[in-house]
């Protein structure tokens, strides 16, 4: 009696077993439909069986199995089956958060050669160098860095650290060209959607003939299912994506790259609460193949690994095109009175490059109009219905807008308590920057760049054609602007209300400032005109602004891990986080009481080692009308930690809870 056994996409910590007459060895890895309930269900065969637990007479037969394409390879299997284990997880959320949303449903995109044709395509011969295409010329320190990255067969991770503006993608083209010589497949992971475009036409310009493939959630459902299963062919020779680009399969991968490793965007906050960063290690290190990790500002966790001999680390000191890096200047505005937020040196900064034709960037990582809207004589403030937030003046489109769920007011014409006309914006986000720059300076061509402005990725790109065009001279913007852009004319960075997260409860809060000033602060000088640098600040002297001053990263980065190292806190401990969120707070906290109580009856071996804290109301304890909670897991154990989690799922599965209530564990939390 053949049996399959099938992942499928339910929030169950099994496998379901059915009877497959016509199955064989070569169907596990394919997608197979059944029935489920009174409907059926597409899922994916993980394992062939000659028997069940269940009784014969109980085991319900496929519908079909999906041979139309080429079955997931083992390779892939395991690396859904870690990530199952290690973020705790059933497999078969997994495999169908990893698979495209078209093949999740048992469709198909049409494709020039038919998916099932295109399964066992030969290695190509070697590519061949591009007539007439003259490569930069490499700095010492690059050449280094590409040698080292095939100087040692099999698996080890790199961290690739160079300045801003040090020529890191050069190396990573090189690479990749080394393993096209050599028939194989490159993965390229970068943080953004937004950093894809400008990827792709840079790598499609140095490997015309490489077929290249994108993956990202803002593809359509068919041009994303049919990269997949390019990749998975071998067709596809080069995969560039955010995250989720990790699950492509890829039959002859031997070389993965993660640039801007540090960045909080390669963690998925929802679903699968993956770290795509370590994933791609991971899978490295499984198929016994190199992996670079790019950054200017690594995370602490990675910088850690490199200092201690796990990584290797690669230099890259210099920049490749500037003689210089931009001089980073603090600007104290203790006994200044600012005007609309932004200091006499900084409006002179501006009124410099204006006249030598230059151009200048202010960054203030705060979209919208204001903060808030506000009612000074009875109180009042603007504040979300159904989350515990401040609802966002949006003067431009005349909307109060929540920057959490999404909710949308109109701008009352008075205080909805009091009945106050003269309700008014506190704080100062990018619009209301925009409109004052554009007051002061009715000469310049003011651009306004944030998630608003460039809502879509058509927007996006007209932007950055605007400012490489030379058509705008004062850039309003956020972190969007942060990484990965060269602009030539830009020669000014002033950074606005960067002191709030200085004291800020999360204790990853100054890595994320340093990192972001420093990257933004990249964006000045990258070319043949010399850069500079505002810092606006109210403690001029502290530690961090200090180690910017002097593009100190190491040690600022080595001071951070002493506070940590003392604080017990990551990368010396380990942690998992358990939230719930229901209609009360009390149902929140009860249900993680409970899970605190249940975790009191494992063993005490597994336990030992480990601690669990007392449930608490999350920072922003409401969201989307649900109250929310959380419970944090710690142990200086990875194995220990590990060890009890899946124990410790057990006993959550079976807890009894309110209707309406929801929990989910989250491995290495970024968030708190």
């Amino acid at each position: 009696m053949n049996i399959v056994r099938v992942a499928l996409d339910l929030p169950l910590p099994r496998l379901f077993d059915y009877l497959a007459p016509d199955s064989n060895e070569s169907d596990i890895g394919r997608r197979v439909t059944v029935p489920f309930g009174a409907g059926s269900r597409t899922g994916v065969i993980v394992e062939l069986a000659t028997a069940s637990e269940h009784p014969d007479a109980k085991l319900k037969t496929v519908t079909a199995i999906l041979r139309d394409m080429p079955a997931l390879p083992a390779e892939w299997l395991a690396l859904c089956e870690f990530c199952s284990r290690y973020y705790q997880t059933p497999l078969g959320e997994v495999t169908f958060f990893a698979l495209p949303p078209m093949l999740r449903r048992g469709k198909l995109p049409r494709m020039k050669t038919p998916a099932a044709g295109i399964a066992a395509q030969p290695a190509p011969t070697p590519a061949t160098p591009v007539p007439g295409q003259v490569l930069p010329k490499l700095m010492a320190a690059q050449a280094a860095a590409v040698a080292a990255i095939f100087d040692t067969a099999g698996f080890h991770a790199m961290l690739l650290h160079g300045v801003t503006g040090s020529g890191k993608t050069e190396v990573y083209l090189r690479a990749i060209d080394a393993v096209l010589a050599r028939g194989g497949q490159a993965l390229m992971l970068v943080p953004e959607i937004a950093l894809t475009p400008q990827l792709e036409g840079r790598v499609a310009a140095r490997f015309p003939g490489a077929h290249i493939v994108c993956a990202n959630s803002g593809m359509a459902d068919a041009a994303r299912a049919r990269g997949f299963i390019e990749a998975l062919s071998g067709r596809a020779k080069i995969v560039l994506g955010t995250r989720l680009a990790v699950f492509m399969p890829m039959p002859r991968l031997q070389l993965i790259i993660v640039d801007e490793e540090h960045d909080a965007s390669f963690k998925q906050q929802d679903g699968l609460r993956y770290s795509a960063r370590d994933v791609a290690v991971w899978r490295a290190r499984q198929l016994d193949i190199p992996i670079v990790l790019g950054s200017a500002t690594p995370s602490l966790e990675t910088f850690h690994h490199a200092s201690t001999g796990r990584y290797r680390m690669l230099e890259l000191p210099e920049r490749a095109v500037a003689e210089a890096m931009p001089v980073v200047r603090i600007v104290d505005t203790r006994r200044e009175k600012l005007q609309e937020g932004l200091s006499a040196a900084l409006l002179a900064g501006l009124q410099q490059r204006l006249e030598r034709g230059e151009q200048s960037l202010v960054f203030l990582n705060r979209r919208g109009y204001a903060p808030v809207l506000a009612c000074p004589p009875c109180g009042w403030i603007s504040r979300c219905q159904r989350c515990a937030a401040n609802l966002v003046l949006h003067l431009a489109d005349q909307r109060l807008r929540c920057h959490h769920c999404g909710f949308e007011a109109q701008i009352p014409r008075a205080c909805p308590d009091c009945g106050n006309v003269d309700l008014l914006p506190f704080g100062r986000g990018t619009q209301r920057l925009e409109t004052m720059l554009a007051e002061r300076f009715p000469e310049a061509r003011v651009l306004r760049i944030d998630r608003d402005s460039a809502s879509t990725p058509k927007k996006w790109q007209a932007l950055l054609a605007t400012i490489h065009a030379g058509e705008a001279d004062i850039l309003v913007g956020t972190q969007m602007l942060a990484k990965g852009h060269d602009f030539p004319l830009l020669t000014l960075v002033g950074a606005v209300g960067a002191d709030a997260a200085l004291f800020a409860a999360d204790f990853r809060a100054p890595e994320r400032l340093f990192a972001q000033l420093m990257q933004v602060g990249g964006r000045s000088g990258r070319a043949d005109l010399p850069g500079e640098v505002l810092i606006q600040t109210e403690y001029p002297d502290h530690p961090l602004y200090r180690a910017l001053v002097d593009h100190d990263y190491v040690r600022f980065a080595r001071s951070q891990l002493d506070e940590r190292r003392i604080a017990g806190f990551p990368p010396f401990s380990f942690q998992a986080m358990l939230r719930a969120e229901a209609r009360t707070m009390e149902q929140s906290l009860a249900f993680l009481a409970a899970a605190r109580e249940a975790a009191a009856m494992l063993s005490n071996s597994l336990a030992d080692g480990v601690a669990l804290y007392d449930p608490v109301p999350m920072r922003m304890q409401r969201l989307m009308t649900l109250e929310r909670g959380q419970l944090l897991v710690e142990s200086l154990s990875r194995p220990a930690l590990q060890a009890f989690l899946a124990q410790w799922m057990h006993k959550l599965y079976a807890l009894k809870m309110p209707g309406g209530l929801r929990w989910h564990l989250d491995v290495d939390p970024l968030e708190f």
